[in-house]
């Protein structure tokens, strides 16, 4: 009962955090196309420009003005909320899933870290996160922005990479997605609310409102707008275990975000000309690349195949209590030969006695009510279906089984491995 709460929390959570999200982001990007498509030629007085529009059967038109009218109207919208509840939803989802068991879905096998040690990084890299990119903003790499941009790439990989070093793939993917995400929430709560407060308040007080302030708002409304892309990508990573289960993770989350932000920037440009119109072939074979750089290894750069296993039983604590492991099998009698196709009899053993107890149509795991995420390897088919997602998780980066409960050995991975770098052949 409480594995079929906790899947439905974290769906209404995950859910509610995908609804407000969808908000926010879609606010970010209509404002910047407002922004970037005003006609700027030959303003009415005090206004910056205007802008007509059509949608859903109605004309429309908006004007932006230089500072703010000289009184304002009685209903005035603000956009704030959004970003609010997207935070505190993704927070509440870095519980569901990752604090609420640490030692599952968070730390990488053989962290030093303990669950609670794991808990208080996470979350203290949220606030170190938003600190540090508020200093650099503030300290003379705010006027240089190309700089700034490299430099905070260059943090936030570095972050990915330390992260990688302690806690799963998909535990790193998230806490850099969730320092960004503090980061842009951050920027709406200290710097552009306070701004436009600002302004409000200076017409209600009829005097000349500061222009500093909402020009410091509307770059770091930019740098959001920015961020969007790569955060989107973290928010779906957790499907695609070949990004976040590659040894080399980091690596492949810095290539997507920079295919990410050259893709934004030509669609916050195009509006003047299409000078970077490259950066679209440019983020589109960059994806090309990462795809066949995460690719398996073919079979002909296995140089042989390990030696036959001999099985362990699992003890009984390992499964989550009272469930009984498989029987163990007799080994084999000796090494196989160089060279030599993996018996597929073995790799289906192994996957029964480590993996099926939580990925089956009737999981044994008191974990779990249904398989995670869907995945079962009941059939031979089933397995051979996902061998991809198999090596990525249970051999590259050993991120499953979740806290390595029924206790794995790196000789059944390097068989798994073998296996399917031979072709993952059932027959």
């Amino acid at each position: 009962m409480e594995a079929h709460l906790l899947e439905w929390l974290n769906l209404s959570v995950r859910w509610v955090h995908m609804i407000t999200g969808v908000a926010w982001i879609g606010a970010s990007f209509y404002f910047v196309w407002l922004e970037n498509n005003l006609n700027r030629v030959n303003p009415k007085s005090g206004l910056a420009g205007d802008l007509w529009a059509i949608h859903g059967g109605g004309i429309y038109h908006l004007e932006k003005y230089k500072l703010a009218p000289p009184t304002m109207p009685d209903n005035l919208h603000w956009f704030k909320w959004e970003a609010y509840f997207t935070w505190m939803s993704g927070v509440a989802l870095l519980c569901v899933v990752f604090y609420w068991n640490p030692t599952l879905y968070l730390l990488a096998p053989g962290s030093s870290l303990s669950g609670t040690e794991g808990v208080l990084l996470g979350i203290g890299s949220l606030f170190a996160g938003w600190f540090i990119y508020s200093f650099l903003c503030d300290s003379a790499l705010g006027k240089r922005p190309a700089l700034l941009g490299l430099i905070l790439f260059v943090l936030l990989i570095a972050a990915a990479y330390g992260f990688s070093k302690v806690f799963s793939g998909r535990g790193a993917y998230l806490h850099v997605g969730a320092v960004i995400g503090t980061i842009m929430v951050g920027n709406v709560f200290r710097i552009i609310m306070p701004a436009q407060r600002a302004l409000v308040a200076a017409i209600a007080e009829n005097r000349t409102p500061d222009p500093a302030l909402p020009a410091k708002g509307l770059l770091r409304s930019r740098h959001n707008n920015y961020f969007t892309l790569p955060v989107l990508f973290i928010m779906i990573s957790n499907h695609f275990p070949s990004t976040y289960g590659s040894q080399y993770n980091w690596l492949i989350l810095a290539g997507i975000a920079v295919a990410a932000v050259l893709v934004r920037h030509y669609f916050n440009t195009r509006h003047n000309s299409q000078k970077y119109a490259w950066t679209l072939p440019v983020g589109a074979l960059a994806m090309i690349c990462l795809a066949y750089v995460t690719g398996p290894k073919p079979a002909a750069e296995v140089a042989k195949a390990p030696a036959a296993i001999e099985y362990q039983p699992l003890p009984e604590t390992a499964l989550g209590g009272g469930l009984k492991p498989a029987a163990p099998a007799a080994p084999a009698a000796g090494p196989a030969p160089a060279q030599a196709t993996t018996d597929f009899g073995q790799v289906h053993h192994v996957i029964e006695q480590r993996c099926t107890v939580c990925h089956s149509a009737k999981p044994t795991s008191p974990l779990f009510s249904t398989a995670p995420a869907g995945v079962m390897f009941d059939t031979p088919e089933q397995i051979q279906q996902q061998a991809a997602r198999i090596q990525a998780q249970a051999v590259a980066s050993q991120i499953m089984p979740l806290g390595n409960i029924t206790q794995m050995t790196q000789q059944e991975r390097d068989l798994i491995g073998t296996w399917i770098n031979q072709g993952a052949r059932t027959n």
